[in-house]
């Protein structure tokens, strides 16, 4: 499942390389190290900074996340060479962009969020009184 998340992520970096102007890369070999890059920082460093910035993500309503998804991209692209991204806005909008890929083929490939439900088991009704009066 691991590599169908990394694919997924891949083609959204690849999607917001070419359709959002300020994010470029030089070949396929940077895409796929900053694919595996996010992936990381998705994994591990991601929910320490929303953690961090709870306060301010839950007074934006969410929207913080993407300014630390941005981050992130912005990050990845200084640790690879040949992936480039131009300022925080191309990284904002692709962020946005990998984000909404990552919602919509996550859920296509099964990775959705699930709604665990759990029921309240019945007490036993033909078992004896366990409790011992004394």
């Amino acid at each position: 499942m691991l590599l169908v998340r990394w694919a997924i992520t891949a083609l959204g970096v690849f999607l917001a390389a070419e359709l959002i102007p300020g994010i470029e890369y030089a070949d396929n070999k940077a895409l796929l190290i900053v694919a595996v890059l996010l992936g990381l920082f998705n994994a591990f460093l991601r929910p320490l900074l929303i953690f961090l910035a709870l306060p301010f993500v839950i007074l934006t309503l969410g929207i913080g996340i993407l300014f630390i998804n941005a981050l992130l991209l912005m990050l990845a692209a200084k640790l690879v060479d040949g992936f480039i991204v131009a300022g925080f806005l191309p990284a904002f909008f692709g962020a946005l962009l990998i984000g909404l890929i990552n919602v919509l083929l996550g859920g296509v490939a099964g990775d959705s969020v699930r709604v665990v439900r759990y029921r309240r088991r019945k007490p036993r009704q033909d078992a004896r009184d366990d409790v011992i009066d004394i």
